[in-house]
């Protein structure tokens, strides 16, 4: 069972309004990548938690979490509202199974997120561990709006690193049209084939695993696409199959 430690803020990155970046330091454990911690404050007399994916690899020190601030939220304000100095609660012991030990060989694999849900994405290919199993990895970043993809510096840095053959990026946003984004939402551009032509890769049950981290009707919706227009099913441990999700609600 993982226990509560204090945590110290080093930095925070307000990206937009509603999203930021918060570096905290902290004694916890050895972590996978893809994996997420818990973060709480005490509020009225009560610990008030939420889970949160790492955006850091497991090598590095600075701890990094991608969040949204929700208005009606009672975390969430209050974590986007804390300066470099203040303390915080952390779980030592990360959690969760969105890892590529999870998931199986294949030629192609799409990593496929909305919002703060690209962290755990983030850890993985900053880690650069197993990414050798693949031939290829597309990294579908789904967002709102342009300036929501607070992530892209960083994409495209980790996208020359790994090769831009091996690492292909493709952004998407559903509110406004963007230059070098698609336009529309995740499950609509892979019914169209627009997502495959963008990223230049098929994706079929042959050759692909989808890793699928977002919003729960993005899941939902691609789960049952990919299901039943691709023939792919859920991957599980007895049963191998071609899609690993993990809901980001």
């Amino acid at each position: 069972m993982s226990n509560w430690i204090t945590g110290r803020v080093t930095r925070i990155t307000h990206h937009t309004d509603t999203l930021f970046s918060l570096h905290v330091q902290a004694p916890v454990l050895p972590f996978t990548a893809g994996q997420f911690a818990k973060l709480g404050l005490e509020i009225d007399g009560e610990r008030t938690q939420r889970a949160y994916s790492y955006v850091n690899a497991p090598d590095d020190d600075d701890l990094e979490f991608y969040l949204v601030t929700v208005g009606d939220g009672k975390l969430s304000p209050r974590l986007a509202a804390l300066t470099p100095g203040d303390e915080l609660l952390i779980t030592d012991e990360a959690a969760g199974f969105f890892v590529l030990d999870e998931v199986p060989d294949c030629d192609t694999l799409w990593m496929l997120s909305t919002g703060t849900a690209i962290g755990p994405f983030l850890s993985i290919l900053q880690y650069g561990k197993d990414l050798e199993r693949f031939r290829h990895i597309v990294l579908v970043h789904a967002v709102r709006y342009a300036a929501d993809l607070s992530y892209l510096p960083l994409m495209r840095e980790l996208q020359k690193k790994i090769g831009s053959d091996k690492l292909r990026i493709v952004t998407v946003v559903s509110r406004e049209h963007a230059e070098g984004s698609l336009h529309g939402r995740v499950p609509a551009l892979i019914s169209s084939g627009e997502l495959e032509a963008a990223a230049g890769l098929p994706l079929t049950a042959e050759n692909s695993h989808v890793m699928l981290c977002g919003n729960p009707e993005m899941v939902k919706d691609t789960q049952n696409l990919l299901k039943t227009g691709r023939e792919m099913r859920k991957h599980l441990r007895r049963k191998p199959g071609h899609i690993t999700s993990e809901q980001y609600w």
